[in-house]
């Protein structure tokens, strides 16, 4: 969902000259800024070594949903498959700027309860012992899917329902799908000297607002 919306905003950005895709299924789309590469296992990302090279950045938006795969499933595809593609990013594009989909309540510790926050917690120290010059760690609460899709679960179709109510309530607990995706493009494309930075999503909306 999110690097749906990051893939067509880097397609329309004026300072981005050329997007590599990365995924398991065609986008069905043409661009002439793109290039589409499909890879199917995304525990060996060894094959995309010459598709990552002079890149200047990666937006990371892979993942899964707590309760639709098993717990070991769930770590594979959060920490393992993120580490996996930082390595080969980091081999053929060491300089490039690492924009990651992390998760409100994210813990580097390890000492959280919540399996999805450990994991989260573990992926980001991976990218910031990666050895990328910038680290952009996104941290948002519940994304709002703007356009209608199947909702992964009844919390998830609830929290859609009750959304117009939830924003006005609580409106550093939510963020746009579309407004987080601009966030974690204008990121990679700017200039800046810090290199591991953790955006909450206050952060997140405080950017979107200021665009």
């Amino acid at each position: 969902m999110v690097g749906g919306y990051a893939l067509r905003y880097a397609l329309d950005h004026p300072a981005v000259g050329r997007v590599t895709a990365i995924g398991r299924r065609s986008l069905g789309i043409s661009h002439p800024k793109l290039k589409e590469v499909l890879h199917k296992d995304f525990g060996d990302c060894t094959a995309l070594a010459e598709a990552l090279s002079e890149q200047d950045g990666a937006i990371f938006c892979l993942g899964t949903y707590t309760g639709a795969v098993s717990d070991a499933d769930l770590r594979k595809t959060t920490v393992d498959y993120t580490a996996e593609f930082a390595r080969v990013l980091h081999g053929s594009s060491p300089n490039a700027v690492f924009s990651f989909l992390s998760g409100s309540g994210a813990d580097q510790t390890g000492r959280s309860r919540m399996a999805f926050a450990r994991y989260k917690g573990e992926a980001e120290k991976a990218l910031l012992a990666a050895g990328f010059p910038r680290v952009y760690l996104f941290r948002p609460a519940y994304i709002y899917p703007v356009e209608p899709r199947k909702e992964p679960n009844f919390s998830y179709r609830l929290l859609r329902v009750i959304y117009p109510v939830f924003r006005v309530l609580f409106p550093n607990q939510v963020i746009p799908a579309d407004d987080l995706a601009r966030a974690m493009v204008d990121v990679a494309v700017q200039v800046a000297e810090r290199r591991g930075v953790v955006l909450e999503n206050r952060d997140i909306r405080a950017m979107a607002k200021s665009r």
